[in-house]
């Protein structure tokens, strides 16, 4: 077959460890036979972030912004440990996620991958939830100071104008924690946007919550924005597409979520959709059958997977032992931006190819062939056969072929 042809590259950001070599297979197996990929290629490999003093990571979502779409493969975020496993390391540098959601002030959406040999644990789910996540400020860019003698500490804002605000925080009579974090109206109105962009492309309802009762101030302020956009911008529209925009305390909306049947995006602040994010993967299934796409206001967008690098099974694969990683999420990232791309650009042969990627993984773990990972968590009197990762890639990519 002819392979299908690219007007415009797409931003691949590559990354470390049994991710990395995940990558390397899906392209060689998956894509490179069919399309004639054009990208523009950034290598997020720690050792090269190091090498550059983490300009690649700005490089690559600032090229993300002139294209439009990217990809990006998992990525080592360094600490302690990290530091002395990676003694060529000149600092501890900080998430390349996180450098890049704020460069394109974007939304993390997160959503589950469903089989039917696959139960989510919460027993009424049955349809995906979307966990958005905001990608700006909070605790994330917070600072912290640890101190030893009794004292106060006070938090003060000095504008341009010269004026001045001071707010004691609290008088403690020995050692003490202290942190402070924050956030933009600017980024909060931007997530909000993306949010109601988002559920009103994807016909879903969109429910948002924080904890305004306790933080007034802080989280009052994203409710608000919120509701503003809303009745501003996209009431009409949501309520055109019989859609509803809903917002609660988060711990009333927990409550809600497990009891709910699932089908629509739920909207967190940062660090909840963090935590939510994880537990609504682990109900449905694994982290590695959860995609994640982060959505600018702009529309442009950059798709991975969500779990990490995948340590173990990449010192198991440097002894030459053969590992089950699950490449699923990672597909799907590949997957998602060839179809965006290809949405783009006018290109349906491209778009469809992606489509066809995905339909190929999944009747594939139909089938009953699957990673290791998911052999325990399939229903009782589903057959199926755990292979290892070239296996597993190997049937995809002879199903993609007869399929395409």
């Amino acid at each position: 077959m002819n392979k299908i042809k690219m007007t415009t590259p797409l931003v691949e950001m590559d990354g470390d460890e049994m991710t990395r070599v995940l990558w390397a297979w899906i392209k060689e197996k998956l894509i490179l036979p069919f399309v004639d990929l054009k990208t523009e290629y950034y290598d997020l490999g720690l050792l090269h972030r190091n090498e550059t003093r983490d300009q690649v990571t700005i490089d690559a979502a600032n090229a993300t912004r002139r294209l439009g779409v990217a990809v990006k493969c998992a990525t080592i975020t360094p600490n302690r440990q990290r530091m002395e496993e990676y003694p060529e390391l000149t600092e501890m540098w900080k998430s390349p996620n996180g450098t890049i959601r704020a460069i394109l002030d974007g939304t993390a959406f997160r959503a589950p991958i469903l089989l039917p040999a696959i139960r989510p644990v919460v027993k009424t789910w049955e349809q995906p939830i979307t966990i958005a996540r905001h990608a700006y400020g909070d605790m994330y860019k917070a600072v912290d100071l640890a101190t030893e003698e009794p004292g106060t500490a006070t938090l003060s804002f000095r504008g341009q104008s010269g004026a001045e605000r001071v707010l004691e925080v609290q008088t403690v009579r020995g050692p003490a924690i202290w942190q402070a974090q924050h956030n933009t109206e600017e980024s909060i109105r931007a997530f909000a946007r993306s949010c109601f962009q988002y559920a009103l492309s994807q016909k879903q309802d969109l429910w948002f919550s924080t904890k305004d009762t306790i933080a007034k101030v802080y989280d009052g302020e994203f409710k608000r924005i919120f509701e503003e956009e809303y009745e501003t911008s996209y009431r009409p529209a949501f309520e055109r597409q019989g859609l509803t925009y809903f917002y609660t305390l988060i711990d009333d909306a927990v409550a809600r979520v497990l009891r709910s049947k699932g089908g629509f995006i739920w909207a967190l602040k940062n660090y909840d959709g963090d935590v939510m994010s994880d537990m609504v993967a682990t109900a449905f299934g694994s982290l590695a059958m959860m995609t994640s796409v982060l959505v600018s206001p702009d529309g442009t967008m950059e798709f991975e997977a969500s779990h990490g690098t995948v340590t173990r099974h990449y010192y198991r694969y440097l002894q030459g032992e053969p590992t089950s990683t699950n490449p699923i999420a990672t597909i799907f990232a590949w997957s998602g931006a060839l179809k965006r791309r290809g949405e783009l650009d006018q290109l349906p042969e491209l778009t469809r190819f992606g489509e066809a990627m995905e339909t190929a993984s999944l009747e594939t773990l139909t089938a009953g062939t699957m990673t290791k990972d998911l052999l325990s968590l399939v229903e009782p009197g589903f057959q199926a056969t755990g292979v290892n990762s070239q296996e597993f890639l190997d049937a995809i990519a002879q199903r993609l072929a007869e399929t395409l």
